[in-house]
Formats: structure tokens, sequence, C-alpha cells
């Protein structure tokens, strides 16, 4: 699975896998979240309060996948009864590893600094979860950027 901001200016972006396009994740005004459409079921990704534990929920808004320690090295994803671990590759790196014990088994990542293409690789998971893990990825580097320039233009009350 590929995405790709939509342009240089959006935090939106079109997801293709193998060629195809399936669905757009589009963010919202709301600090960290958005929602995406896959095949004709409507999504919507919602961040508790620090952008630390994320939610998944489905048009009736039933509860479908959470995420846990959402910004921490090691983090976790639920759904339909089952755990799945991810790791920040390194504190310098934005690749996020999808891992089985201490197996790296997929990643999503950015496929240059500047660009705004992410490779998804998140074997074993159904498209709507891979598509989670996905935005909340994606929300976590928009956090990321948004406080790095806060701080870096030495603004805040």
């Amino acid at each position: 699975m590929e995405a790709r901001k939509t342009s240089a200016w959006s935090s939106n972006y079109v997801v293709t896998d193998r060629g195809r396009e399936i669905t757009t994740w589009d963010k919202s005004t709301w600090k960290s979240g958005g929602e995406f459409t896959l095949e004709g079921r409507r999504f919507r990704v919602r961040s508790k309060i620090w952008g630390s534990k994320y939610t998944m929920v489905d048009d009736s808004d039933t509860v479908v996948a959470s995420a846990e320690r959402v910004g921490r090295k090691h983090w976790t994803v639920s759904a339909g009864g089952q755990t799945y671990n991810f790791r920040r590759k390194s504190f310098w790196s934005s690749e996020e590893e999808f891992v089985l014990g201490d197996t790296r088994v997929g990643s999503i990542r950015k496929t240059s600094f500047w660009g705004g293409t992410v490779e998804v690789e998140l074997p074993g998971l159904t498209p709507q979860l891979q598509l989670f893990v996905l935005a909340v990825v994606l929300s976590k580097w928009d956090a990321e950027a948004a406080a790095a320039a806060a701080s870096s233009s030495g603004g805040g009350g």
C-alpha cells in the first residue's frame, strides 16, 4: 500500500494498493484525526487528549480498533480481539516498525525526507486496519511537525 499527499500544501493522502486507488485519508480540521471510506464503509479516526490514544469507529459509531501509547518507542493496536505491536525504529527516524516478538515483519515509512509519499507494508492486517495504522502514524507525524514548528518559532504562551 502507498499513500501520497494530494498536494504539497495538503495533509490529505490518496491511498493506493498495487497501483489501484482504494481511498483518501481526509485529515479533519480536528487536531488529530480524520476519516476514510473503504469499500463503501466510512471510518472515523479520533485522538484522545495528548494524542497517545486513538480510536477508529465505523458508521454506527462502533469502535473497530484502538491504538495505545502512540508516540512512545513501543505502542500497540488492538482490533478483533488481537493486539499488534509497533515500535519506532529510532529516535531520529520517522519509520514505524510492525513487530512480532522482536522480529520486524513490516513498516510504515516516508519514502524520502521531503516527499509526500508513505510506504505501508503491514502483512497480515486487513486493509481497514492497515489504513487505521496509517492514519495514526500520519497524525503522529503531523503533531510532531507542529510541535517542532512551534518550538523553533520561539512562540508559545
